[in-house]
């Protein structure tokens, strides 16, 4: 499958309002989101703006998902990915996280690290992540409110651009405090 990665622009604000709201996203903030949500995430700059950018995730003249890359101006920029229901298990998603590490680390040479942090139930993101080299760095407890109340614990990955160059993937000192107890 030819998967290419397009920049949104502003011009494609209908594209992106209909992609939002034409499926459905359960491992995000809402897993519906509303017209009247999208717009005003588009006019706040969430895709195109100071510091973030946005790109499509296509296969021809199809969106298969979409890339939001926030905090640019940081050297630790974090992202939002959410590929499209028809396309999820096929591959797209380490595909895109395979890409967007490529492109940060190359296009941003001040990025020291990139962050991601998903659900603890949501198995497919935290197998993409170990399987692109990121390592989980935080396990945050009750840390994902969701809809009707309902709490999940979210958990942290993270990549070094050392660990990146070298194909390597480094762990934490999880152990650090006998060092100062």
């Amino acid at each position: 499958m030819e998967i290419t990665y397009r920049r949104f622009v502003p011009s494609e604000a209908d594209d992106l309002v209909d992609f939002l709201t034409g499926d459905s996203w359960p491992f995000h903030g809402a897993a519906v989101v509303e017209p009247d949500q999208a717009r005003r995430w588009v006019a706040d700059g969430r895709y195109c703006g100071e510091g973030n950018r946005a790109f499509w995730i296509t296969r021809g003249d199809d969106a298969l998902g979409l890339i939001r890359l926030m905090d640019l101006g940081d050297g630790t920029p974090v992202f939002d990915l959410r590929i499209g229901s028809p396309y999820r298990g096929l591959g797209v998603g380490s595909r895109a996280l395979n890409w967007l590490t490529g492109y940060l680390f190359t296009e941003f040479p001040l990025i020291r690290r990139i962050e991601g942090t998903t659900r603890q139930d949501n198995v497919a993101m935290r197998r993409t992540f170990r399987r692109c080299g990121y390592v989980k760095e935080a396990h945050y407890r009750d840390g994902w409110p969701a809809a009707g109340g309902a709490v999940h614990d979210a958990v942290g990955y993270a990549i070094l651009r050392r660990d990146w160059l070298t194909g390597t993937a480094t762990a934490p000192d999880w152990n650090d405090e006998d060092a100062w107890a």
